[in-house]
């Protein structure tokens, strides 16, 4: 339910690069199954991935309408980065760099992104709206008539953090249908006028590829692009929500990272063929591990409401912004719990957690956040030092993201 707004926005996004809208919601949904399968039943870990956002958007808006190229050249590059990705993870070189990243930067991670789906579940609700003064600032909450989904959304966190309070199992998923219920009278939850159980055709999307231009300068820098933010999206959704969860192993590291990762490897393959764009682990799979999801099972009932929704698209949709927007907020407030095991002693440590966490809500994107923090930590410690601290791969990591700021 927390993820369902995929179903709808993705189609939304990716046709305005010029794919067919309902082709993009079968590919949607069937990429998003395909993966989250593999999470299930190959990894055993409690995550749904889906196309991911702000990767479309980079697809259908930069890519496709401000460098001009064609959405099948936009195909091409998210294929080619899931064939990359899938060589990294085999050669086990993405798991080295989940494993290098410092203990309190996984802490920070969880964190940052407990406050970015917070964030996103304010606005989208109308609780915080933009202002260009002040960038950010709150909004007329009290307004029921351009506004109702403020009202749905703060009525709907009272009564969900309630059912928190009273430990009542299935509290999120209460407040979301709560929440929609609520948003009938206001106008904010939309009764479907129909009930169509065929899903669109996927042939105006499937393997629709461009193979002309792959060697182009163009094309190697849309690769790298998707490369480097579907990695480090992957990785903060997989460390932070493990991190909340207790199910870091001791030294830090993420068990069975390599399975883990092998799921977005083939979902972004597989989606590419489909017809949308990069398939990435979802943050939002924390309300499911809030709810005491520990297992492939969760990931499993994932895949199975996937196909469902493939069936029953109008129910899925219906569910307004300002439904689950109560459910993000507090799954993020759930997720500052590990701000606790943070070394704040240590100001080598403590400010590159910090940038972390901050940046990830103020830039609205977690791979910038973990970039923050990773260059402010080589460069602390360095200059402090303190070079023992560093591993290798984390001073390589290091060097890249200074590059990609100054490029």
């Amino acid at each position: 339910m927390t993820m369902a707004y995929i179903l709808a926005v993705n189609p939304d996004i990716l046709s305005a690069g010029g794919m067919d809208k309902g082709a993009v919601f079968t590919a949607t949904v069937l990429a998003s199954l395909i993966a989250t399968l593999v999470m299930a039943l190959y990894a055993k870990l409690p995550f749904a991935l889906a196309p991911g956002m702000g990767l479309n958007a980079f697809f259908a808006y930069t890519v496709v309408i401000g460098m001009g190229h064609s959405w099948q050249f936009a195909l091409t590059a998210v294929f080619i980065e899931g064939l990359i990705f899938i060589l990294l993870t085999a050669f086990n070189i993405r798991e080295i760099i989940v494993n290098s990243i410092p203990n309190n930067m996984k802490h920070a991670i969880s964190v940052g992104i407990g406050l970015f789906i917070a964030f996103i579940g304010l606005k989208d609700a109308g609780i915080i709206v933009d202002n260009p003064t002040t960038f950010v600032s709150l909004g007329k909450i009290t307004d029921i008539t351009n506004n109702a989904g403020a009202i749905v959304a703060l009525t709907g966190l009272v009564i969900t953090g309630v059912l928190l309070a009273l430990k009542v199992k299935g509290a999120l998923l209460i407040g979301i249908l709560a929440s929609t219920l609520l948003g009938i009278p206001f106008g904010i939850t939309i009764l479907p006028g129909s009930f169509e159980v065929t899903p669109p055709s996927l042939s105006p999307v499937f393997l629709k590829f461009e193979w002309n231009k792959i060697f182009s300068l163009d094309m190697v820098i849309v690769v790298f692009t998707f490369l480097f933010f579907d990695m480090f999206d992957t990785v903060g959704s997989l460390i932070g929500v493990m991190s909340k969860a207790n199910m870091l192993e001791k030294d830090g590291k993420i068990p069975r990272a390599k399975q883990a990762l092998m799921a977005d490897a083939i979902g972004t393959t597989f989606g590419a063929m489909l017809g949308t764009s990069t398939v990435t682990t979802y943050v939002e799979s924390a309300a499911g591990v809030s709810e005491g999801g520990r297992s492939g099972l969760t990931s499993l009932t994932v895949a199975v409401l996937f196909l469902f929704a493939l069936f029953l698209s109008p129910i899925f949709l219906m569910i307004p912004g300002a439904a689950t927007a109560p459910a993000l907020i507090l799954v993020g407030a759930m997720m500052m719990t590990p701000v606790k095991n943070i070394d704040f002693e240590d100001f080598t440590e403590s400010i590159p957690a910090f940038l972390t966490i901050v940046m990830m809500p103020l830039a609205y994107s977690i791979s910038e956040g973990i970039q923050f923090g990773i260059l402010s930590f080589v460069i602390l410690k360095l200059l402090s030092g303190k070079f023992k601290d560093i591993s290798i791969v984390t001073a390589i990591l290091g060097v890249l993201f200074l590059l990609k700021f100054l490029i």
